[in-house]
C-alpha cells in the first residue's frame, strides 16, 4: 500500500468488517457514550479526572457532523473520530473505541481513512505518558513535535487544554506526515 492517503490494509480489514461511515443526527448520543465508555480506561492510569470528563455535547459533535469532520465505525456506533483543520493539517479532536470495538484496529482505521480523504497530515496532542495515547500514536507514524514545531494553532489548542487542566499529566503535541504509508 505504497501510496500516499492509501488505507492500511488493517484498516481495509476492518472497514470490510465494520461499515465506516459519516455520522447521522441518530448516532450523535451514542459517540457521547462511547466517549465516556472509553474514558473509564483512564481510572486504571490513576487519571480519574480524565475518566470523569464531560462528554462533548450533542450540538457539539453534530457541528463536526454537519461538517463533514466526525466519522463513525460499526451500526450502532462502536467508534468514532472527529477532526479539524488546524494550520493546514487535519487536527485529530477526538477518536474513542468503545471497549466493545478494543483492540480491532478501529482507532487507526479512522485515523488513516481521515489523512486518505483530506490528503492531509494529521495533528493531535495526546497525553505523553499514557499506553494507548502517545506511545500508540508513535507506532502508527505520528512524532511527537519540538516546542519550535508547534504551530500558532497547535500551540492554541495547548493553551485551552492547560487552562482545562489536562497539563496536571505531560501532555504533547504530535503530527504524521502525509508521506507516511500506513
Amino acid at each position: 500500500m505504497g501510496a500516499v492517503g492509501a488505507v492500511s490494509a488493517a484498516a481495509t480489514m476492518v472497514i470490510m468488517s465494520d461499515a465506516m461511515r459519516g455520522a447521522s443526527v441518530r448516532d450523535l448520543e451514542r459517540l457521547r457514550e462511547i466517549e465516556v465508555a472509553a474514558g473509564a480506561r483512564f481510572l486504571d492510569a490513576g487519571m480519574p479526572e480524565i475518566a470523569a470528563d464531560e462528554p462533548l455535547s450533542v450540538e457539539e459533535l453534530d457541528a463536526y457532523r454537519t461538517g463533514g469532520r466526525c466519522l463513525v465505525v460499526g451500526e450502532p456506533a462502536l467508534a468514532y473520530v472527529i477532526w479539524d483543520l488546524v494550520d493546514g493539517a487535519a487536527h485529530i479532536e477526538q477518536v474513542s473505541v468503545h471497549p466493545d470495538g478494543a483492540r480491532r484496529g478501529l482507532g487507526r482505521a479512522m485515523i488513516d481513512r481521515v489523512q486518505a480523504d483530506t490528503g492531509l497530515a494529521l495533528t493531535l496532542t495526546t497525553f505523553r505518558d499514557v499506553a494507548w495515547n502517545a506511545p500508540y500514536y508513535a507506532r502508527i507514524g505520528f512524532r511527537t513535535l519540538a516546542s519550535a514545531e508547534v504551530t500558532p494553532g497547535l500551540a492554541a489548542i495547548r493553551a485551552h487544554e492547560a487552562a482545562l487542566g489536562l497539563d496536571r499529566w505531560p501532555r504533547v503535541c504530535m503530527r504524521r506526515p502525509i508521506s507516511d504509508q500506513h
